[in-house]
């Protein structure tokens, strides 16, 4: 998936300040809080797992679909986010 992040002159100065790669930045950020949530839902998949003697899927990307699929999680709202 791609995504494109479109940064005003003063963003885009404010951020070389704190970065020498702004691009390298933004996407180890992204990727970064991506991989905390994966750890977050495989965790509650497992324990959701574990609670109710089901199988759970082999592999992390499996049990990422298999928390969705379940119910364990779901996809953010506007409500989530504040």
């Amino acid at each position: 998936m791609d995504y494109t992040v479109t940064l005003t002159d003063a963003e885009q100065k404010s951020m070389e300040y704190i970065a020498v790669d702004v691009d390298a930045w933004i996407k180890n950020a992204a990727k970064n809080r991506a991989r905390i949530a994966k750890d977050e839902i495989i965790s509650l998949n497992t324990a959701h797992c574990n609670a109710n003697s089901i199988s759970i899927a082999a592999g992390e990307d499996a049990q990422v679909t298999q928390a969705y699929t379940l119910g364990v999680v779901a996809k953010a709202t506007s409500d989530y986010l504040g």
